[in-house]
């Protein structure tokens, strides 16, 4: 599959910021199931520092912006292709060792709720295992966009019993944590749902480290592991740790956000 995306974030401030730097994790990952074609990242009144690729295998890249200023835009544009792996990470280099990622942060902290979720599933294999968990989280937390935040951790999406992709990806890692089993959590951007509905957000799903195939994406929003419908840009143990931008803005007031992702299958 081709995809065409269209990722346009604006940073508005309330009154003129000094400088703002950030650094992006916003260029698609290279492995077998996935290959750039054309991408191009801008920031208006940017320039552009450093990249380099992280122990996961991401390419880092910082970005500056002098100020005073009261807006910045960040423009992501370009074309990927895609294959369906079976959500199977193959050909990704990186040098980060699986067992990094076993250890809880503060969104994947498990509660009782969450420890008993998992005890509750069992497989015969770490596959059908991973399998397993993704179904427990996707019956245990309903999809419902608006009811939980950018700080909800998992345990509270799990009480809650609604959220988003995000909490579904933190849910997962959590579970597969208690299982022994590395987790981490992934950004990137998703063409359509199960059901073919356009999907105009960046999405994010979870990878699971499995013995024997190594890292394998598993999405509870949409009960699947990512095929050729995903674009993967990164990933991180959480996802403050996976933030496609990260920044900060030196001398200002109220920071208002408003993003608009478009993605098109090019071969219709």
């Amino acid at each position: 599959m081709r995809l065409s995306v269209d990722h346009v974030t604006h940073y508005n401030y309330d009154r003129p910021v000094r400088s703002v730097v950030q650094s992006h994790r916003l260029t698609p990952s290279v492995f077998q199931g996935q290959k750039a074609v054309d991408w191009a990242i801008t920031v208006s009144g940017g320039t552009r520092g450093a990249e380099f690729r992280d122990g996961a295998g991401d390419l880092v890249q910082g970005w500056t912006v002098a100020g005073p200023v009261s807006q910045v835009t960040v423009t992501v544009r370009g074309i990927v292709d895609t294959e369906d792996m079976s959500g199977v990470l193959r050909g990704h280099k990186e040098v980060a060792k699986p067992d990094c990622y076993i250890s809880a942060t503060g969104p994947t902290r498990v509660d009782k709720a969450l420890a008993a979720l998992a005890q509750s599933v069992n497989a015969d294999d770490p596959l059908a295992l991973a399998h397993a968990l993704m179904g427990a989280v996707s019956d245990a937390i309903a999809y419902k966009p608006g009811v939980t935040s950018a700080h909800t951790t998992a345990a509270e999406a799990l009480a809650l019993g609604e959220g988003v992709c995000q909490d579904h990806a933190h849910a997962m890692i959590a579970l597969a944590r208690v299982k022994g089993m590395p987790g981490r959590y992934v950004s990137g951007y998703l063409f359509a749902d199960a059901a073919g509905t356009a999907h105009e957000a960046a999405h994010a799903w979870a990878e699971v480290f499995v013995t024997g195939l190594g890292w394998v994406g598993f999405d509870p929003a949409n009960r699947c592991c990512p095929d050729a419908r995903y674009i993967r840009l990164g990933s991180g143990a959480d996802a403050q740790d996976a933030a496609p931008i990260r920044g900060i803005a030196r001398g200002g007031g109220r920071e208002e956000l408003d993003v608009t992702v478009a993605i098109l299958n090019q071969n219709q």
